[in-house]
């Protein structure tokens, strides 16, 4: 390398200069010696950790020195902090390390936060309107983290909704942010949510595990969302949600979401962590866990994928809009389930309409859903997809469908006339026991079920599907074991019906029916 001197007069003194071409190895080598961004330890700035004093004034001093120099990290040593509410602030990162606990105090040491005012909580449960009384939460923030394997314990919180006065009732609750990690944590017993993130742009949770007794994480007019790894145990509750509430004063879909390699349960509650995986839970409906899109669904959902997911001892998948919003675009692959307590797949359009100007039914359209594995299914429900009348479910594939259901349908169960119940809070027993085993179909457009099984293990009298005012219903290479009443398929006002390839029955194709089984 050649460098040069340059001579430069400054005033009687002579300055020799140096001047050397530009060397990226020796630019990356001096970067390298810089200073790694700051970290904030909270016992620097008074925090115990030792399980009895109150840390929250100390942890939240960290946070703001970190916040004030700019950014950086706020460290939890191995510990535990009790604590009642924690404010995040922008380009702040927790770091809770191993063996550290951040712990919900009881509100009897002191008070949580206030519930902040939100002139639009007539239009969704009080738990989906305020995000301040909570062990930890931010509001109007960017560039936030919430790492390491340490724990999250909400030993404090309460699990209702409507908590008491000083109470908080999330573990951590976000709104309208961007730029959000959370990672790698695990959290227990957690309140009415573990997670509440409400209006937040690029959110990425990933590895997290959750064993709560209320719902695990929700996602709320969100955009541009990752869901990875995550292991949900939630027995009263649901484990992963997205939502779109009217919370925030205007109507926002939660879009562009990937939920990936995650698993859901509805063990006892802390069995999940402790690993003993206990199923001695009682609740009256049976055990929830499942993933779901709704309930509250003013704004909708677009552009949503789900891959690779197993649900054990839980309900099933449930996609549902009652509030207005409109469900596009979604592809759900790759699902294994087993000990499920009700209907295994469970789509509902109905007419609650809980919203400004009592807003009309939404759509449900052009949904994919392929490579579901299923046993120990409860017999009351197979497969629900309901629509109400005018308004139906439209460009529904089914593909790949493998279940096994514990059977136990009478005669007099597939007489059965299910309600439509248009205002009804969806839930997959909202119809009672149904009149077919395996599928349930009802106000649906451009149906497809393809490449499917379905079998029972106890006695069985009802068809395997039943069709009502559904137009347009492709069925291909469908193999039902057959029931004692003999028959496989009965429809009712169906137009322009095609099946094919299924063993045992012969081609059909009707232009109209109004009532026939075979």
């Amino acid at each position: 390398m050649h460098s040069h001197r340059v001579a430069a007069a400054v005033g009687c003194f002579v300055v020799l200069v140096t001047w050397a071409p530009r060397n990226d190895a020796v630019l990356a080598q001096a970067g390298a010696g810089r200073a790694a961004p700051a970290a904030f330890d909270v016992r620097a700035f008074g925090a115990s950790g030792d399980g009895r004093t109150l840390d929250t004034g100390a942890i939240n001093r960290a946070i703001d020195a970190a916040h004030q120099a700019g950014g950086g990290t706020v460290v939890f040593p191995a510990g535990t902090y009790l604590s009642t509410s924690i404010h995040l602030r922008s380009h702040v990162a927790l770091d809770i390390g191993q063996g550290a606990t951040i712990e919900a105090a009881p509100e009897t040491r002191a008070p949580y936060d206030e519930p902040e005012p939100n002139p639009w909580d007539m239009y969704q449960d009080f738990g989906h309107s305020h995000w301040h009384n909570s062990l930890i939460w931010g509001e109007n923030l960017e560039d936030v983290a919430i790492t390491g394997s340490g724990l999250i314990h909400g030993t404090g919180l309460t699990r209702s909704g409507n908590p008491p006065k000083n109470a908080g009732n999330k573990a951590i609750a976000l709104k309208n942010c961007r730029n959000v990690t959370i990672r790698d944590v695990s959290i227990l017993h957690g309140g009415h949510f573990a997670i509440l993130a409400t209006g937040v742009d690029n959110l990425t949770v990933d590895n997290v595990k959750m064993d709560t007794n209320r719902d695990g994480i929700d996602v709320d007019a969100c955009r541009n969302v990752r869901l990875s790894n995550l292991t949900v145990n939630s027995p009263f509750d649901d484990g992963i949600c997205l939502k779109s509430s009217f919370a925030l004063g205007v109507v926002r879909a939660t879009a562009n979401v990937t939920v990936t390699n995650c698993q859901v349960s509805g063990y006892d509650e802390g069995t999940l962590l402790d690993g003993t995986f206990k199923r001695t839970v009682q609740y009256k409906r049976g055990t929830t866990g499942r993933i779901k899109f709704g309930t509250e669904s003013n704004g909708g959902f677009k552009n949503i994928t789900i891959s690779n997911c197993v649900f054990d001892y839980s309900r099933g998948l449930a996609i549902e809009s009652v509030d207005g919003g409109r469900i596009e675009d979604v592809a759900i692959s790759n699902l294994t389930m087993r000990d499920i307590v009700n209907a295994p797949i469970f789509i509902r359009l109905g007419s609650r309409a809980r919203g400004p100007e009592h807003p009309a039914p939404g759509v449900i359209r052009r949904v994919s859903i392929t490579g579901v594995v299923a046993s120990g299914v409860d017999g009351a429900a197979g497969i629900i997809v309901s629509g109400i009348p005018d308004h139906p479910i439209e460009d529904l594939r089914l593909r790949d469908i493998r279940i096994a259901y514990k059977g136990g349908g009478t005669t007099g169960d597939a007489a059965l006339e299910p309600e439509e119940k248009e205002p009804d809070y969806p839930e997959p027993d909202m119809f009672g026991r149904m009149p077919a085993y395996a599928l349930f179909g009802r106000h649906v457009t451009n149906l497809t079920l393809r490449d499917a099984e379905f079998t029972f293990d106890g006695n069985e009298a009802r068809p395997a599907v039943r069709l009502q005012d559904v137009d347009g219903a492709e069925v291909t290479d469908v193999r039902a074991e057959k029931p004692a009443g003999g028959a496989l398929f009965a429809l009712r006002a169906v137009r322009d019906f095609l099946l094919r390839n299924c063993p045992g029955l012969q081609d059909v194709r009707r232009e109209r029916v109004d009532r026939e089984v075979f």
